[in-house]
């Protein structure tokens, strides 16, 4: 019997983080008051294998899982990882798709498509190079990320997709210039409400706007209509323009919670299973890995790990759940 037989909420979609390293140190995941240059980040042999994570990801597979997005830290970072999407993209009716700041694209987009990744979603929250690497803290401009894009879409890897956090006071004047720069384009941009994942970032509900004031700003100017899902699940919410001429999406976890519908886990560089973005607590599959344990008892681990699954933080959140430890953004990707 799997997941899918029992749960309300089957298990579709998990996220892979294959470093915790990165090349950017943003506001809204690796501050650079926390993460500077003598941070200590994981040694190589506390990180999962390449054929760990596929022999996880053949295991969820048969669980119901249909996608797979690698994250980080910076996914390309990470050496070798063709030689993963290779392995990964192997695993039949499965969407592998990965998340990037971009930066390393131009180098790695073709290999990536050759190995057979289907599409990647990039991080930029705003088209402003100052605005940019005050939210990056970077000493690069915008337009190497663009070119990251256009590098993957000249590659095939597309539709691409575009991911920027929202800030009250840093980058919500960004808000237009990204939609109409992308529209243009023909990427899919989404916003994201700056949300409370972990406790390095130094969220207040002050900071966030909301899903719904994003929406109304760009419609005044190229009015919008609500799209139907593309999936049960889907966490973006969207909205296309009347004249036919794209699409934007909202993902609105602070104002709007999903939990009822949430179909995805994390995976952590280190092999730690969260349930939820703002999970307390991993479950340690590493262990398990090189312990010995069998397939089927890594199978019924992942059961029994996801049929208990309790996880509304978003649903509840209040005054009392903001002060829970949570994990970092930066350990298991967005």
């Amino acid at each position: 019997m799997t997941l899918n037989d029992t749960l309300n909420r089957p298990l579709r979609d998990l996220r892979i983080s294959v470093t915790d390293r990165c090349n950017f140190r943003c506001v809204y995941c690796m501050p650079k008051e926390v993460f500077g240059s003598d941070y200590q980040f994981l040694e190589r042999d506390q990180i999962l294998t390449f054929e760990e994570i596929t022999r996880l990801a053949h295991l969820f597979h048969a669980h119901g899982v249909r996608k797979l997005r690698l994250t980080g830290g910076e996914p390309l970072v990470r050496r070798a990882l063709p030689d993963l999407v290779a392995m990964l993209s192997a695993i039949p009716d499965m969407d592998l798709t990965l998340t990037t700041n971009g930066a390393l694209l131009p180098k790695f987009a073709r290999p990536l498509k050759e190995a057979g990744l289907k599409r990647v979603t990039v991080s930029l929250d705003s088209l402003d190079d100052e605005t940019f690497k005050k939210m990056n803290d970077v000493d690069f401009p915008v337009s190497k990320v663009l070119d990251g894009m256009e590098a993957a879409a000249q590659a095939g890897l597309g539709p691409v997709k575009v991911n920027m956090v929202v800030k009250r006071g840093l980058n919500e004047t960004s808000i237009l210039p990204m939609a109409r720069f992308f529209r243009e384009k023909g990427y899919i941009l989404r916003f994201i409400e700056y949300m409370d994942v972990g406790h390095t970032n130094g969220w207040r509900l002050d900071d966030v706007v909301p899903a719904a004031e994003i929406v109304r700003t760009i419609s005044a100017e190229m009015p919008l209509e609500p799209a139907d899902p593309n999936y049960t699940g889907e966490v973006a919410e969207r909205w296309r323009y009347k004249d036919g001429k794209g699409e934007i999406g909202v993902i609105a976890s602070v104002t709007q919670a999903f939990c009822s519908t949430c179909t995805r886990a994390r995976l952590s560089a280190e092999g730690k299973l969260y349930t939820c973005l703002f999970g307390v607590k991993g479950h340690d599959f590493r262990a398990l890995l090189r312990g010995g344990a069998s397939d089927e008892e890594i199978s019924q681990k992942i059961a029994q790990v996801w049929g208990k699954r309790t996880d509304r933080y978003s649903e509840i959140r209040s005054e009392n759940t903001i002060a829970l430890p949570k994990v970092e953004m930066s350990h298991i990707g967005g």
